[in-house]
């Protein structure tokens, strides 16, 4: 998280913010003897690592859907249950 936050170009924004997440921010940099900047880009790259990246996951999911790129169920299913059958299979001869 560190690098990429020390690497990166920067860009000013301007965004309304409640008061009392302001003070969170403030009390949290305290804390940790760090500026509030430095809080918010942590909370904001932990976002991005998680709630971001689910939503672009889905996302592109979505689009792959959109461009027909998928799988009949039927086909599907008979590959799932031949991996199925050779895991069974080895699973024996392993045991036997």
């Amino acid at each position: 998280m560190e690098g990429f936050m020390a690497n990166g170009e920067r860009t000013q924004i301007s965004l309304r913010v409640p008061s009392d997440m302001i003070d969170a921010f403030e009390r949290i940099a305290g804390a940790l003897d760090r500026d509030r900047t430095w809080v918010m880009l942590q909370a904001f790259q932990f976002y991005l690592d998680r709630e971001g990246q689910e939503i672009l996951s889905d996302a592109e999911g979505i689009a792959s859907v959109d461009r027909g790129e998928t799988v009949d169920w039927n086909s599907a299913k008979t590959r799932i249950d031949a991996a199925i059958a050779r895991g069974a299979a080895a699973h024996v001869k392993k045991a036997g």
